[in-house]
């Protein structure tokens, strides 16, 4: 199967960032995967991406801040958001408009495949 969406995916889990990678290449699709938010929005990946997964909770800036930052540079991205903590963060709801998805790690592969697979079909 070949997709040719660009997927990036920050997350401060390096255990993560390897098992995203290599589900969603074997998939067809091109990853890009960035330790932090930092290291994101440093790069051309906000420019290049077609779907974001983001964890929420990292060291510096988090996952919630860096979807504001992106707003703030009008670079509306389809983001689905992941985290390790159980339930929503009290500012998540109040602060993310239209998060394409929320997981919770581990999270159901196929529910995150097809809600990657819903986000890039609004994209069009």
């Amino acid at each position: 199967m070949f997709n040719s969406a660009i997927i990036s995916v920050v997350d401060d889990d390096e255990l993560i960032l390897i098992s995203l990678d290599s589900l969603l290449r074997s998939y067809g699709y091109t990853v890009n995967t960035y330790n932090s938010a930092y290291a994101f929005l440093d790069s051309c990946g906000p420019e290049q991406t077609d779907c974001l997964i983001s964890d929420i909770q990292m060291p510096g800036m988090c996952g919630v801040q860096m979807y504001e930052a992106l707003a703030a540079r009008n670079a509306h991205i389809p983001t689905l958001f992941i985290t390790g903590m159980p339930g929503l963060p009290p500012q998540f709801s109040a602060r993310v408009r239209k998060p394409e998805g929320y997981f919770s790690k581990p999270f159901n592969t196929d529910a995150l495949l097809a809600c990657i697979e819903r986000a890039l079909k609004r994209r069009i």
